[in-house]
């Protein structure tokens, strides 16, 4: 670490010269010149006489030197240059010692300065930019572009920060911004074709049909050039919600960082963020806080705030005197703060470097504040004297970072009149060969699934390591999974077994909860009686140990998702001896082909972590990425990334998704908030074939669903409304284990009892209402079983794409048909009924009735009384019977 000359002086400073030190190392932000435009307050810094020091007071009671100097005169004319110029360091909230050592020790070293030929390019670099907003200008005066004038050293600070990861290892970076100055970083620094962006902003383009999103939401993947290597530059794209890549990216990373493999830090995350956004959306908070949580960490973000002091046109300017800055929320994770004006570009490259550095050495967070300006308002078309006259009058007269650091250096001697004038020359004519970067388009990796094992050593190998008996002869694992319609691992017999067998025996030495322990038994008589149920837990365990076993890696996270909402999943286990706390995780030994296992208690947040869960969906193909909510209810809280990420991702940017989200879902009497996962709000959300919206009836129809999604080589966003507790605890919903060996998921099910014959009503349905149903019909064979008999009940279990050709095969089963009724416990607008009238009236023939039977209209959707949700109940399945 590069010690400053104060940690090596002869003798100790005297106490009222540590004091000064100390204020400038604290408060020394307060007062720096950062503000080109002088808009925001400074405060008076500290003065040697605060201290009870005169300019002439030694430093030391031996003479002898501090920080270079030794007399308080020239200490403190030093200590402003290092704290109050156009680069300071905020680590006020940094509580590790160490850490801000570290940082001051890197600030009060001598800064490098540039030589005549490097500040030439960085020159050379800004006029470019400034350029490129100029030439798109002319072309398309009308074009709303974003403009990063008045923050160009953005560029350069990027090329830096990349240039120095590299000479860190780093080979690929995951960057998300929001829209000022994007297109400016695409055709300057990362290479993106010319012609097609000029396209976007033509009144007339030449290929419309590519236009799926506006050009400033754009990202790609770019090999960038560094003098030390070449980095892999993904700029995630994103919608016009500002904040709402930052947990994508992260999630990208993360992926790329566990692909990469343990103690390796090649994958970085590089987040660019305005300040107003910053402060002000809490999903910044949210991500900030996921980041420390285990299975979120990525090891520290590089966060740059591009600070114009506005929001839109509302001032948001720093106030020193108070203390308060839109970098604030990062005091939540103890991160420091590089504040640096725009206009100083060479202060920008030292704090990029140092950013980078801290970050490298301390798997850290790290904040660089770009203080800049705005020049043309929000965007090219907006008026801003109109709301800042005063503030645009100056900016009028101020001039372009290319002019004044031109002036700078030729003022300095480091470059001539002639080659000055020729670079300001140079803002006006854009070089597209300048950029360092270039787009990389290649066809994704093909997904690899692993379908045949090796099973000399399979459960031989297991036991040694796990302690755990087998229930299998290791000579059957080689056929634990299988294929089926040609790429579908399947759950057979053997599947099951070599599944049970680790998801029934501890590890030695492990006291398992009597609850676990109960559990355990349950499973074990599975592995005995093929007859008994599989419960839901069990066969979601059975699935993902199949994929496991196939070398599909799998990553779970939500809510309690260890354990479960509904402490039917129990994941992971917690060892009750009085001993030191232990935990097994039962699957974690069926991963096979490299494959690896993640099961992570998150925070209480669906945005964040959902945002984060999608990334890493996109970056890790070849891993099934799933998300419980704790109820479904609670996904709205994320609707953000279901709106603009989720549903429609692949469509406007090519980015394939498989994230799974599972939504426990339905009307039990528990209340508005926790009775479903606005089943009809997701369906709106449904066009082509972007998404799977399932709804299982069966703990079967469950696990060879995810099963499915795991083995699918090119997967779609699933939304499962999974079961709650009532749905779960239903035996009949538990498929017994010679039943659930060897299927598969059905789209739809037909009620193999029912008597083509005597059949006059179909009543279609989803979900837990089946079974009510059931009930129902019973009640009424009691008493009128000619009615009964004449009442089939049809499961539709995947909603979208809806399954026509399945669901009309069914209904030819029944010539005597007359009604088909849909059946949903949700309120017409709620549920499914909008969505799938039209798909059902086409199937059905001239003079077949169609007609629902839905929930009273509510605005809240379901009721919080347990009496009144049972007759409500009562009254819809008496309605969808015989009504």
């Amino acid at each position: 670490m590069p010690m400053s000359p104060s940690r090596v002086a002869s003798a100790a400073p005297r106490p009222a010269v540590a004091a000064l030190i100390e204020a400038f190392r604290r408060d020394g932000h307060r007062h720096a010149l950062l503000d080109p435009l002088a808009t925001s307050s400074r405060t008076r810094p500290p003065k040697p006489a605060d201290f009870g020091l005169a300019p002439g007071d030694s430093l030391t009671g031996d003479g002898g030197a501090v920080m270079g100097t030794t007399h308080v005169e020239a200490l403190f004319a030093r200590l402003r240059a290092i704290y109050c110029d156009t680069l300071t360091l905020d680590a006020s909230a940094v509580r590790c010692a160490e850490r801000r050592d570290w940082l001051q020790g890197r600030m009060e070293a001598d800064r490098p300065v540039l030589t005549g030929p490097e500040a030439a390019a960085l020159l050379g670099r800004l006029a470019n930019a400034q350029a490129w907003e100029r030439h798109v200008a002319r072309l398309h005066p009308q074009a709303r572009r974003f403009s990063l004038e008045g923050c160009e050293a953005l560029l350069p600070l990027l090329e830096q920060m990349l240039a120095t990861a590299a000479s860190h290892g780093v080979d690929r970076v995951f960057m998300g911004m929001p829209h000022r100055g994007r297109v400016n970083l695409l055709a300057t620094l990362l290479g993106h074709p010319v012609a097609e962006l000029l396209d976007h902003f033509a009144t007339e383009p030449v290929h419309p049909e590519r236009q799926r999103e506006l050009v400033h939401q754009l990202g790609g993947d770019y090999r960038l050039r560094t003098p030390r290597g070449e980095l892999r530059v993904s700029l995630a794209s994103n919608p016009a919600h500002l904040e709402s890549v930052y947990p994508v990216v992260l999630g990208r990373t993360r992926a790329a960082r566990s692909a990469d493999g343990p103690g390796r830090d090649r994958s970085i995350a590089v987040v660019l963020h305005g300040d107003a956004a910053f402060a002000g959306q809490g999903v910044v908070m949210e991500t900030l806080a996921l980041g420390l949580r285990p299975g979120y960490e990525v090891g520290g973000v590089l966060h740059i705030v591009i600070n114009n002091q506005l929001g839109f046109t509302e001032p948001n300017r720093m106030d020193p005197m108070a203390g308060r800055f839109c970098t604030d929320p990062v005091r939540m994770i103890d991160a420091p703060v590089l504040r640096v004006g725009a206009d100083d570009p060479e202060a920008v490259l030292h704090a990029a470097r140092l950013a980078v550095d801290y970050r490298a050495r301390f798997a850290a967070d790290v904040v660089l504040d770009l203080v800049g300006y705005r020049r043309h308002g929000n965007s090219e078309h907006d008026v801003p004297a109109l709301t800042s006259p005063a503030l645009y009058r100056r900016l009028a007269r101020r001039a372009s970072v290319t002019v004044l650091y031109a002036d700078r250096l030729v003022a300095e001697g480091r470059l001539s009149v002639a080659e000055g004038r020729a670079k300001v020359a140079a803002g006006d004519r854009f070089d597209p060969d300048a950029a360092p970067g270039t787009p990389v388009r290649e066809a994704p990796p093909a997904i690899a699934r692993h379908l045949d094992h090796d099973a000399a050593d399979a459960i031989a190998s297991e036991g040694a390591r796990t302690g755990i008996a087998p229930l299998m002869d290791g000579r059957t694992i080689a056929a634990a999974t299988t294929t089926t319609r040609g790429h579908a691992a399947a759950l057979t017999a053997t599947a099951v077994r070599f599944a049970l067998t680790l998801l029934t025996t501890p590890p030695p030495r492990f006291e398992p909860h009597p609850m676990l322990a109960a559990l355990l038994l349950r499973r074990r008589a599975l592995a005995a009686d093929d007859r008994l149920g599989v419960d839901w837990g069990t066969a979601e365990a059975l699935a993902c140990a199949t994929a496991l076993r196939a070398g599909v890696s799998l990553r779970l996270s939500g809510l309690d998702v260890q354990r479960g909402t509904f402490m039917h999943r129990q994941a992971v286990w917690h060892n009750q001896a009085d001993t030191a706390p232990s935990s097994w995780t039962p699957l974690a030994p069926a991963a096979r082909h490299g494959a690896r296992l993640e099961i992570h208690n998150t925070m209480v947040s669906e945005e964040a972590v959902l945002g984060f869960e999608y990334g890493h969906s996109v970056q890790a193909r070849d891993t099934l990425t799933l998300w419980e909510a704790q109820f479904g209810d609670f996904v709205n809280g994320a609707q953000i990334f279901l709106d603009h990420y989720i549903s429609c991702g692949e469509e406007k940017w090519g980015l394939p998704s498989g994230l799974t989200l599972l939504l426990p879902h339905g009307h039990e009497g528990a209340g508005p908030e926790q009775s479903n996962g606005f089943l009809g709000r997701m369906l709106q959300l449904c066009g082509a074939d972007n998404l799977r919206v399932v709804c299982p009836s069966t703990s079967a129809q469950y696990a060879h669903l995810l099963l499915d999604q795991a083995m699918t080589p090119r997967r779609k966003p699933l939304i499962v409304f999974s079961p709650k507790t009532r749905l779960m605890s239903d035996p009949r919903s538990q498929t017994p284990v010679r039943a659930l060996a060897g299927g598969r998921f059905e789209p739809v099910l037909d009620e193999a009892a029912a008597d083509p014959a005597t059949v006059r009503r179909v009543v279609l349905c989803s979900g837990k209402l089946h079974y009510e149903l059931r009930d129902g019909r019973d009640a009424l064979s009691t008493y009128a079983p000619e009615r009964a008999a004449e009442i089939a009940l049809v499961r539709v279990e995947r909603l979208h794409p809806f399954p026509g050709d399945e669901l009309a095969a069914v209904l030819r089963r029944y010539p005597r048909l007359e009604t088909v009724v849909w059946a949903q416990e949700e309120t017409r607008r709620h549920g499914a009924w909008h969505f799938v009238r039209d798909d059902l009236q086409a199937l059905l023939p001239d003079g077949i009735a169609l007609r629902d039977v839905a929930r009273p209209s509510s605005a809240a959707g379901a009721t919080a009384s347990a009496v009144l949700h049972r007759e409500q109940q009562a009254e819809l399945v008496r309605r969808a019977l015989d009504d």
